[in-house]
């Protein structure tokens, strides 16, 4: 048993996600993009007892919240460790060019084939470099989830025009992740969920 809910937030309409175990109401949020009122609101509503915070990449739409909700609940924010250099720049995170500086740092680090034990649920890392060069997707096996971040959207994909991002790598990250089974589901950072199987047929880069 798994909950699943989200928030779009911020200037960018980034996905926020509430990831919960029912039975105890531990939980972990990815991507809290901005407005932390609103956040601590939902968590409120779910009666929530956060553990962590996952970001998929370090770009500031995708973590503008993160810094104030840790504080709040006391608790750490994991990134890939190639993301903490952009998280604390404020151009390669791209807050300089499209709003006002924002940088932080993350309390933990996070590789490909890391395994994280949150809120009673096995958390795969998995490494998609593409997008930026730390981006990575969280992968509940068990539950058939999949947190895509800015690799995988629906029918689309993440772009490659920004600091540290590659084409070349992108595009390998998206075949890897349409490797998964069909029924996964994909909740990715912008945009509607979908499933891997979906892809698979209308993905542009399946």
């Amino acid at each position: 048993m798994i909950t699943v809910k989200n928030l779009v937030l911020g200037m960018l309409s980034a996905n926020c996600y509430f990831v919960q175990n029912p039975d105890t109401k531990e939980m972990f949020l990815v991507d809290p993009a901005a407005s932390p009122e609103r956040i601590e609101a939902q968590i409120a509503v779910m009666d929530g007892k956060p553990k962590a915070i996952l970001l998929t990449h370090g770009h500031y739409d995708h973590m503008l919240a993160a810094d104030e909700i840790r504080k709040k609940y006391g608790i750490p924010v994991y990134v890939h460790e190639k993301e903490q250099a952009l998280l604390g720049n404020g151009e390669q995170n791209l807050s300089a060019i499209w709003s006002v500086c924002y940088t932080m740092q993350a309390d933990r680090t996070v590789k490909e084939g890391d395994m994280l034990s949150i809120a009673g649920y096995q958390i795969q890392v998995i490494a998609t470099p593409g997008h930026t060069s730390g981006s990575v997707c969280y992968y509940l096996k068990e539950e058939q989830i999949l947190f895509s971040g800015d690799t995988l959207f629906c029918e689309s994909y993440g772009r490659y025009d920004f600091p540290t991002s590659s084409g070349r790598a992108l595009i390998a990250s998206v075949k890897r992740l349409l490797q998964l089974p069909d029924g996964v589901k994909v909740y990715p950072g912008h945009n509607e969920s979908t499933d891997i199987e979906h892809e698979k047929r209308y993905n542009p880069l399946a």
